[in-house]
C-alpha cells in the first residue's frame, strides 16, 4: 500500500509487441505505482481494448521503475471509500483471472498488497533477484480478500494462510522454491529480454486460437474463477460488514497515512 497520488494523465503505458501477439502494460506511477481506483480503470480499460484481437498470445503487466507495485492506496482503505474500492478492484481482478489469452506479471523489487493479488491472478510470473512479494494489510489492521480467497489455490493452504496472518514478506528465491514463479532471472540480467527469449521460445509458435480454448479450460476446470465469484464475495462481504465499521480496521489505516504506532484496541 502506498499514499503516493496521481500527478500525470498517463497512468498506464500499452504497448503491442512482437507483431501485435504480445501486448505489454505497465504501471507508469513510479517509484510505487500505486493501483488506485483510477489506475485499476485503466489497466482493464486497456485489457478490454486488446481483447478480440485474434493474434494475442500473452499479456505482460510490468511496474514501471524499480518496484512493481506498493498496492492499492491505502486512502481509499478509508470507511467512506474502502466499498467502492473493493468492487473496483475485486471486478479487475475477476475480468484479469478470465482474459481470454494468458497473462504473466515480470516482477522487480517490492510487490505488495494489490499488486501481488494481480501478480498472484496472472498465469505466468517471472521476477527478479530483487523481488519481494507479501500481503502487509493485517498489519494496517485489515485483510487482504484477493490472497485469502486464492492463495490456497496458488500456495498452498499453509503458505497462504502465514502470508494473509503475517503480513510477513517471501524473497524471490522463496517463491522460486515455492513453484509460484515461472522463472527466476539472474542479477543484471534485462528482465523485459529474458521474459521476451522465454515467450518466443514456448507461446509464441503456438496457436493464438488453441492458446485462448486451452486458457479458458485450465481456468474453469482449476475453481480459480469459481473462487473469485463465491469467496471472494464472501471475503469482501466480511471485511465490508466487519473490518470496515470496526475501530481496529480504522486506527491501523490512520495511524499508517500519519506515520505514527497504531493504538490497538482489539476490536
Amino acid at each position: 500500500m502506498s499514499t503516493a497520488t496521481a500527478t500525470r494523465d498517463r497512468l498506464v503505458a500499452a504497448d503491442l509487441m512482437e507483431d501485435g501477439t504480445l501486448l505489454r502494460l505497465t504501471l507508469d506511477r513510479p517509484p510505487a505505482n500505486v493501483l488506485t481506483m483510477a489506475t485499476v480503470g485503466e489497466l482493464g480499460a486497456a485489457l478490454e481494448a486488446h481483447r478480440a484481437r485474434p493474434e494475442l498470445r500473452l499479456v505482460v503487466l510490468r511496474g514501471a521503475g524499480k518496484h512493481f507495485s506498493f498496492g492499492a492506496s491505502v486512502e481509499e482503505h478509508r470507511r467512506d471509500q474502502a466499498s467502492a474500492m473493493l468492487a473496483n478492484f475485486h471486478d479487475f481482478i475477476r475480468r484479469l483471472a478470465a482474459y481470454p489469452v494468458p497473462t504473466a506479471a515480470l516482477v522487480d523489487g517490492q510487490c505488495l498488497g494489490g499488486g501481488f493479488e494481480v501478480a498472484l491472478t496472472c498465469h505466468f510470473l517471472f521476477a527478479t533477484p530483487r523481488a519481494s512479494f507479501a500481503c502487509p494489510e493485517i498489519k494496517l489492521g485489515v485483510f487482504p480478500p484477493v490472497l485469502a480467497a486464492l492463495g490456497h489455490q496458488r500456495f498452498g493452504g499453509l503458505v497462504s494462510e502465514r502470508l494473509v496472518l503475517t503480513g510477513e514478506a517471501m524473497g524471490a528465491a522463496t517463491a522460486e522454491r515455492l513453484g509460484f514463479l515461472t522463472a527466476l532471472f539472474d542479477a543484471g540480467d534485462d528482465a523485459g529480454e529474458r521474459l521476451l527469449e522465454w515467450y518466443r521460445r514456448t507461446l509464441r509458435p503456438l496457436s493464438a486460437y488453441a492458446l485462448r480454448q486451452a486458457t479458458r479450460a485450465a481456468r474453469e476446470a482449476s475453481g480459480l474463477l469459481a473462487a473469485l465469484d463465491r469467496a471472494l464475495a464472501a471475503a469482501e462481504r466480511l471485511y465490508l460488514e466487519e473490518v470496515v465499521p470496526s475501530h481496529d480496521g480504522n486506527e491501523g489505516l490512520e495511524a499508517f497515512l500519519a506515520k505514527r504506532r497504531p493504538e490497538w484496541r482489539d476490536a
